[in-house]
């Protein structure tokens, strides 16, 4: 399967609207769906908060321009939420998981199936 279509599956569930997947670093894209890019100090700030979050926390998380509170961050998953939208964020072995939901999912379902790709992803290597 190539790397696209893991991030149009995510799409493909209803539950997600906008996805991007980039390599573990942060500095290269691998696969994009809905119209979801960041900026390189977005997506920096991302990688840098799974092993410092302290930068997020004080600043919060920046997606496409739009400031999202926090909710969790740790060295695997970073979540945050800007009035009912939200936005999951998951470290594997050797990717980033940006995945955007809109306001009519529940922050559980999404996280959910992004989680469960991130899982997957791990028990192949990635």
């Amino acid at each position: 399967m190539s790397w696209q279509a893991y991030t149009d599956n995510l799409l493909a569930t209803g539950k997600i609207d906008k996805a991007v997947l980039y390599s573990r670093a942060g500095d290269a894209v691998w696969a994009s769906s809905g119209g979801l890019a960041l900026a390189a100090t977005e997506i920096s700030g991302i990688a840098q908060g799974f092993d410092d979050p302290s930068h997020l926390q004080s600043n919060g998380l920046h997606i496409q321009g739009q400031k999202f509170m926090m909710l969790r961050a740790d060295d695997r998953s970073i979540y945050g939420r800007h009035d009912a939208e939200g936005v999951v964020c998951v470290r594997t072995k050797q990717t980033i998981l940006v995945a955007h939901y809109p306001a009519t999912v529940q922050a559980g379902e999404a996280t959910k199936i992004v989680e469960q790709l991130a899982d997957y992803l791990i028990s192949v290597q990635y």
